[in-house]
């Protein structure tokens, strides 16, 4: 039996949000921003007129848990369905924002919003000070100026957080309202309190540029030697707050790199957040030279509070009612006439034609595409069977919104290679 495979590969996830559809998606991630704002609105509000002592006690409590506290208001509202295993995931997160941040737990005398959600906003801070509390140690890492800040605090960066689970369980959507609730520093627009940079980045593109700039410093600046420190230098450059989504070691030459990739990067003071489908112990499983990587997932466990959401049953894509899987999952022989008909109806009969994508110095063939329309459609084997990888899928996700597969067999270990492109395809789209 053959499955006919069509999936909508959307560039925002649901996963705790209970959306029925893409427009009633994008509505509930536009209402979770304005809620941000007008919780920052009514706080600055507060901040300038006299408050009890009490009121200003369950500020500060609702500031050191200001992620679980939007995501209980967004579960009020209807927006998520509530989930004890989101929820540990954002405490955890809190507890990194608040290191991040330097967010008082106790002292109800000093008001802090860290409410920002874009970049032209700026930040309430009544002392003026940082509020990233490691600014002088990064400064001096990577020539930034950074602002004194109140208090004893450890120049050492604190624990990054590395989330693992099953598909659909909602890792993505909490790392994404923990990235999305930090401020970043920008003199320039006056923006003087925040995280010095962040940035967010699906791990398989992380890696191709990885390789890509060790090959540009060798090619081009003409480096000898040891390449690692001046890719170590470009990255953090573009901010010392790391943000993986994806995080899969399928490729050796990944493998034997990133230990030394990723003690550059701590050393300098980076702070790593990750979601994953596997626990580090599980990365790289079975790989050639496995004994040469399994010293980074030390580093790993070492470096990052661990957290598993595998206990999470619910798959928060799929909840879209009775009919979840129509539209989506097209099997045997019979459906065919169906996949048709989904894949004209979204290319609204246009003409489609094979087209060619360049990537790192080569072409992707697309057998059947409509770019007017952003869809594209390829047998399985000549997605799977040939030699591809995570550049080429990365490239297709970013000229297609949709891709049809079909004639998608039945896989076992044997065809373990075939299996893992199949792997690196889903995550990359």
């Amino acid at each position: 039996t053959m499955l006919h495979h069509y999936r909508i590969f959307a560039r925002i996830q649901s996963n705790g949000l209970r959306c029925a559809n893409n427009k009633r998606q994008i509505s509930c991630i536009n209402n979770y921003h304005q809620t941000i704002i007008k919780d920052k609105a009514i706080r600055r509000s507060s901040s300038s007129s006299d408050t009890t002592t009490s009121t200003a006690s369950e500020g500060v409590e609702e500031e050191s848990n200001y992620l679980v506290s939007h995501y209980r208001h967004l579960a009020e509202d209807g927006n998520v369905i509530p989930d004890e295993h989101q929820l540990k995931a954002l405490t955890e997160l809190d507890r990194l924002r608040n290191q991040l941040l330097e967010i008082p737990l106790n002292d109800t005398k000093t008001t802090q919003s860290g409410h920002t959600t874009s970049k032209g906003e700026q930040d309430g801070n009544e002392t003026g000070t940082s509020l990233f509390p490691f600014a002088d140690f990064f400064s001096s890492r990577i020539g930034t100026s950074a602002t004194t800040f109140i208090g004893a605090l450890s120049n050492t960066p604190p624990k990054g957080v590395y989330l693992h689970g099953g598909v659909g369980c909602g890792k993505t959507f909490c790392m994404d309202l923990f990235y999305d609730s930090l401020p970043v520093k920008d003199e320039e627009n006056g923006i003087h309190d925040g995280v010095n940079g962040k940035q967010k980045v699906h791990f398989h593109k992380f890696m191709l540029d990885v390789h890509k700039q060790m090959h540009e410093a060798k090619m081009v600046e003409g480096i000898k030697g040891d390449v690692l420190p001046r890719v170590i230098e470009r990255t953090i450059q573009h901010g010392l707050l790391i943000c993986f989504d994806e995080f899969q070691v399928t490729d050796v030459a990944d493998a034997l790199i990133l230990r030394r990739l990723f003690t550059g990067l701590l050393e300098q003071g980076a702070v790593v957040v990750a979601t994953s489908n596997r626990p580090p112990s599980d990365l790289y499983l079975n790989g050639i030279q496995r004994d040469l990587f399994v010293p980074f997932i030390g580093l790993l466990e070492e470096k990052h509070n661990v957290l598993s959401m595998w206990d999470s049953e619910t798959d928060y894509r799929l909840v879209q009612g009775e009919n979840k899987a129509r539209g989506v999952y097209f099997i045997g022989n019979e459906s065919k006439a169906e996949f048709d008909d989904a894949f004209f109806t979204l290319t609204k009969h246009s003409s489609t034609s094979s087209t060619s994508l360049s990537t790192q110095g080569r072409n992707v063939e697309i057998p059947q595409a409509s770019l007017e329309y952003g869809v594209a459609r390829f047998s399985f084997d000549d997605l799977c069977r040939k030699a591809r990888g995570a550049a080429d899928y990365l490239v297709i996700g970013d000229h297609f919104h949709t891709v049809f597969v079909e004639n998608v067999p039945t896989l076992t270990l044997n065809d373990i290679n075939i299996v893992r492109r199949f792997i690196v395809f889903v995550d990359s789209m």
